[in-house]
């Protein structure tokens, strides 16, 4: 088998070719030999070296868990417990239905760039009907598509593909700092083209007139969240920030009101939670007087509804509750306004859309370009004036005007 040079005394011959061995310190502190192995005594030299070079750098990791083990420990034990639980809930679905089927399976200190940049362009031509067999889920009569042969390409949009890639490098930087692995190859990767995906759903928007009718339709209708429907179109709140706005982020005084909540469902619980803190998060939203007289509407409604329920009232400080005052189902306010929509007579829309509404209602509304900056959260007055082109007609104007004050002096016609 040859002899061993000078230096080598830890190579040796073994079995049918060579094997070494070098100590090294473990990521919990542990000294241990990492070992290494080929069928020549200079292929075993050259890992040997490689090992050599791993320990002076720092901890060697001894044993690698294939991808699908560490996404599945890093989501229980990194993001369940120290994220917000929304996060965990749309990072589970990627890891399962597209990190783990593609590439869990390699070991993770094996994973290649080539790996992930194969394996991101095969999602673009990924149908998730076949990949997931949602048809074949379906019971037999019901079967329309992959499960009967006829493939529905139901495919990936690119900012989709884009989330599942974010996904696996955030998981990889946490083995970077965990010493598993030397690189991340999932940032080293290129995004596919977005020519080879499905096109993304364009928004749709209302005009200033649709927005007005559907506003006058629900104030006829004496809904009692009439206020909620007008802060997502004139100050584009999401869904979940309206539903958690409470009464001491409002000042009707003042004018002006803060978003430091939101209400979702996650995992079957309904979450009342601190927005993350950032600068726009934290800064006031003026009220034009619109807003300012569907709060004060929204106030009497509620003082009437908690006199009704007596007992039955719980008090949330939530400024849209149901009439015994518990929180407001996230889905079953789409599904109202869904209805709305309906017999409104105007497009449908999701609730989320109507934020691209928003500019044009605030020109309506004669809101000065200033003020409507800080209102749509535009760092420079340029975007804001970009958007804020579209000249509502006088009787637009008038409409809204007469609905303000249907609101501030509910007596008069």
């Amino acid at each position: 088998m040859g002899k061993r040079a000078n230096g080598e005394g830890s190579i040796f011959p073994y079995r049918d070719g060579w094997a070494g061995y070098v100590w090294v310190t473990t990521p919990d502190g542990r000294q241990t030999r990492k070992w290494a192995y080929g069928k020549t005594r200079e292929e075993t030299h050259e890992k040997w070296l490689k090992l050599h070079e791993l320990a002076r750098k720092g901890p060697v990791p001894t044993t690698h868990p294939t991808l699908a083990a560490y996404l599945t420990r890093w989501l229980a034990e990194v993001i369940k417990p120290n994220r917000e639980p929304t996060t965990y809930v749309a990072y589970e679905p990627l890891v399962r239905l597209y990190i783990i089927p593609g590439l869990g399976k390699k070991r993770l200190d094996k994973l290649t760039v080539r790996d992930v940049q194969t394996w991101l362009n095969s999602l673009t031509t990924l149908c998730t009907c076949c990949a997931q067999k949602k048809d074949h889920k379906r019971t037999e009569p019901k079967r329309r598509c992959c499960a009967i042969g006829k493939c529905c390409n139901s495919r990936l949009s690119r900012g989709t593909i884009a989330g599942i890639r974010r996904v696996l490098r955030s998981a990889l930087t946490h083995a970077l700092r965990e010493e598993l692995i030397s690189k991340n190859v999932a940032a080293l990767a290129t995004l596919p083209s977005a020519r080879t995906t499905t096109p993304q759903r364009q928004h749709v928007t209302w005009t200033v007139d649709e927005a007005r009718r559907f506003l006058e339709h629900v104030r006829e209708a004496g809904d009692p969240l009439y206020a909620a429907y007008v802060l997502i179109l004139v100050l584009g709140l999401r869904r979940g920030e309206v539903l958690g706005l409470t009464w001491d982020c409002v000042d009707l005084s003042g004018a002006q009101l803060w978003v430091s909540h939101q209400l979702t469902r996650v995992g079957g619980q309904l979450l009342h939670r601190e927005r993350t803190k950032t600068e726009n998060s934290t800064a006031s939203l003026p009220l034009p007087a619109l807003c300012v007289a569907a709060l004060r509407h929204r106030r009497r409604v509620q003082e009437e509804a908690r006199k009704e329920a007596g007992e039955r009232w719980q008090e949330s400080n939530l400024v849209f509750t149901t009439k015994t005052g518990t929180p407001i189902e996230p889905r079953n306010f789409n599904r109202a306004f869904e209805a709305h929509c309906r017999r409104a007579g105007v497009p449908r829309i999701r609730v989320h859309d109507t934020r691209h509404t928003c500019a044009s209602l605030l020109a309506a509304l004669d809101i000065h370009p200033r003020v409507a900056m800080r209102i749509l959260r535009h760092t420079r007055i340029s975007m804001t004036m970009d958007v804020y082109t579209q000249i509502p007609s006088s009787e637009a104007r008038k409409a809204l005007d007469r609905l303000n004050r249907s609101l501030d002096h509910p007596g008069q016609p």
